[in-house]
């Protein structure tokens, strides 16, 4: 990207009175905020190196795949000097209470961020419409979209631009709006103002730490993806650690602890978009009815849902462990002895463990 026509010409005072009015606009589209940072992420470079180099990221080689390009924007888009980071709220209205639902053994848990649409269509199309805006404000300027879909360190850009603070838990929270929000990003060559980072809120707090089921988060800031049940439900490809089954409870699709006990979700919003709104009952479904899903049926139902892509093999995967954990029932060993005959080896595998801790009950 180059800057030229319009935008070459810009004073100061103009790229101050944009970069307002891209935050009215972006509030418009039904954004809660829109910051601007700069492209320096040195620091947050030499963290993530250091993570990688752990391990800590597990199987998860894209992380890697892309060297520096996550951490220098303008290696990864030519002429970007600025990115504006926005914040859209989307914890689910009428959502059955999580607490309630982690409660109950019978009832399977899917993090809140899943239980509406795929969130990568919504919030990339919100973005689009924002920088298309900008480009009718200031002549054809050049941008990219990136909704968690490319190699860019969202935390790290949305902290610099004001949206809020690394929490010890890794993600990003806000006084006003907790962390129940997702954080999408355009890569621009306007030179605009950028925004001031806002200190962090923590203190001593350390409940997402100590909440966390399978201690994944070893230290404040540092997580371990290869615990975290998030990554095990929906990242990991093969077989889950035997070790961590019975750590993950009811939960079949992400895990929302450190957020639900972080004191600052007190002051959480709930989503304004229809696109967030429970779809298919997800807020607190029966186990046994989910592991009853056929491949169409899955494939049918979780149509414009971000879970369609763990595929139906780990959906049953992740159904087993949970009917492993719940307590023992001849209808929940009717159900996993079915999937012993199964034709995916993981889903027998996790189906056999299931039975057996079911029979040790």
């Amino acid at each position: 990207m180059k800057a030229h026509g319009m935008i070459g010409r810009m004073h100061e005072t103009d790229l101050a009175q944009l970069a307002q009015q891209i935050k009215q606009w972006g509030r418009e589209l039904g954004f809660a905020a829109v910051g601007i940072a700069d492209c320096d992420l040195s620091a947050a470079e030499t963290g993530l190196q250091a993570w990688l180099d752990r391990g800590f990221h597990g199987e998860m080689d894209y992380m890697a795949a892309h060297g520096v390009k996550r951490s220098r924007p303008a290696e990864l888009v030519p002429g970007t000097v600025r990115i504006i980071s926005a914040r859209l709220d989307y914890f689910p209205p009428a959502a059955t209470e999580p607490f309630e639902v982690l409660a109950n053994p019978q009832t399977a848990y899917l993090a809140r961020y899943a239980l509406g649409r795929d969130y990568h269509k919504v919030l990339r199309n919100h973005l689009q419409s924002l920088a298309e805006k900008i480009s009718l404000a200031v002549d054809a300027h050049h941008f990219r979209v990136f909704t968690d879909s490319a190699p860019v360190l969202e935390v790290a850009l949305a902290e610099k631009s004001g949206l809020g603070w690394r929490g010890k838990h890794t993600l990003l929270l806000n006084r006003q709006h907790g962390s129940w929000f997702f954080l999408g990003e355009i890569y621009t060559d306007l030179a605009l103002p950028v925004d001031t980072a806002e200190s962090n809120h923590c203190g001593t707090c350390q409940a997402c730490i100590d909440i966390c089921p399978t201690q994944a988060i070893l230290a404040p800031y540092s997580l371990d993806v290869r615990r975290c049940i998030s990554y095990l439900t929906i990242e990991l490809k093969g077989s889950i650690p035997v070790e961590l089954r019975p750590l993950m409870g009811n939960r079949i699709y992400g895990c929302d602890d450190c957020q639900l006990v972080c004191p600052w979700n007190r002051f959480a919003q709930t989503a304004t978009l229809p696109d967030f709104v429970v779809r298919n009952g997800l807020d607190s479904p029966r186990l046994l009815d989910l592991f009853a899903w056929s491949e169409a049926d899955f494939n049918e139902r979780l149509a414009g849902s971000p879970i369609r892509r763990i595929g139906h093999e780990r959906w049953l995967r992740n159904i087993a462990v949970a009917l492993g954990n719940a307590p023992s029932s001849p209808d929940i060993e009717a159900a996993l002895g079915a999937q012993l005959n199964h034709p995916s080896a993981l889903v027998r595998e996790h189906a056999a463990w299931a039975l057996a801790r079911q029979k040790e009950v």
